[in-house]
This record gives C-alpha cells, structure tokens and sequence, in this order.
C-alpha cells in the first residue's frame, strides 16, 4: 500500500509541474504577442487595447484598465468596458483610490477580498469595477519613472498567484517601452543612427582606472 501512495504522490506532482510548465508557456506568449504589438506601426490607443484585450483573455479577469499620468491625475486611456465614453473621462488625483496609491508608492498591489471596504479605495459611481471583489495593480514604468497603473479585477473573490502578480508587474513595464517608444515620430526613428547612439556612451573597461593610474 506505501508503493501504490508512493505512485500516486509522484502522478501528482508529475501532474502539477505540467500545469505549471503550461502555464509559463502561456506567459511567454503572451509578452510575445505584447512585444510584436510594440514593433508594428500601429497608433498608441490601438496598442494598448491590443494588451487589454489579451491581459483578460491570458487572465480570464472580468476586468482590465490602464491609467495613464496627465500631470498630477491619472485618467483612464484604455478598457475592456464596453462603454467607450469613460475613456477619457474617469480621472482620479494621484491621492486618490487604490490606483492612485500604486503610482505614488510604485507597488504592486494585490487584494483578493472586499476591495471596494479598504480605506484607500475610491467609488467612482460610474464603473461597474465599484463592486469587484479582488483588485491587482501594478505600475506603468518608462524610464524609472511611473507614468500609469494597470488593474486587473475579478467580479468574484480571488486569490492572486505570485505568477500572476509577476506577469501584470512585466505588462506594466512593457506598456511603458510602448509608452516611450510612441513619443519617437517614424521618421525621426528612421534617421537615428544607432550604432553611434550607443557606441558615444561607451566606456571600455579599465578605461578610468588607466587614465588614473596616468596622472602625476
């Protein structure tokens, strides 16, 4: 009987490893895709409703907003909503509502129960996310600097994984390079010579400790 539990234990793991490995599939296909929407010539609102739309897909999440920063407020730019005439329109200070704290502390925040009772959340009357139950936010990153939140939020409780707070923290990030690579006009990026952008701020190694070593 001891074997026969042995068995079943490895079956059981054997089992959860495949998941697990399926699940870090989904993940790298999931940047993929975000990444090749980065490259395409495509307007910014198109972009980010692409990762949108895909985040509640991968996630199967009954909800997925981007904020962006507009000075000190963040107004929302992209949702799977399907009443367009938020966007644009819902603005928050950055003092404000559980969005307003991932931008200022520029943390993660994960809370899988009664989001809607913490002290720091804000009822906007106006989205339906007013009464979901789980909330996970991450901040939008462009150069070291906060630039936008993404939430993903459940109708119903639920228990966020380390997996899914590590890819939402790599989305947040994404959207920024998508964020800084759209300031850049075609042409002006056309005419960019790379090699040259990199190479004027290269410093061999051992170059300082030489130059150093030179002086009398």
């Amino acid at each position: 009987m001891a074997g026969l539990g042995d068995y079943t234990g490895t079956v059981s793991k054997a089992k959860d490893l495949e998941v697990r490995l399926q699940r870090t599939e989904q993940q790298l296909r999931l940047f993929q895709k975000v990444s090749r929407f980065m490259v395409r010539d495509m307007s910014l609102q198109e972009v980010l409703q692409g990762i949108v739309a895909m985040v509640v897909e991968f996630t199967e999440c009954d909800s997925c907003l981007v904020y962006l920063c507009d000075r000190d407020h963040l107004v929302l730019c992209a949702s799977n909503s399907q009443n367009e005439s938020q966007i644009g329109r819902v603005r928050l200070k950055l003092n404000e509502g559980l969005t307003g704290w991932v931008a200022r502390e520029r943390r993660l925040l994960a809370i899988s129960r009664e989001a809607y009772k913490d002290p720091r959340f804000k009822h906007f009357g106006e989205l339906q996310e007013d009464s979901f139950e789980s909330f996970l936010s991450a901040p939008v990153i462009a150069r070291n600097r906060v630039v936008g939140v993404i939430n993903v939020q459940y109708r119903q409780a639920h228990q966020h994984s380390g997996g899914e707070m590590e890819l939402l923290t790599t989305l947040g990030e994404q959207v920024g390079c998508a964020l800084a690579l759209a300031r850049i006009e075609p042409q002006i990026l056309a005419s960019i010579n790379h090699a040259e952008l990199v190479l004027s701020s290269f410093v061999p190694t051992g170059t300082a400790s030489a130059g150093a070593r030179a002086r009398p």
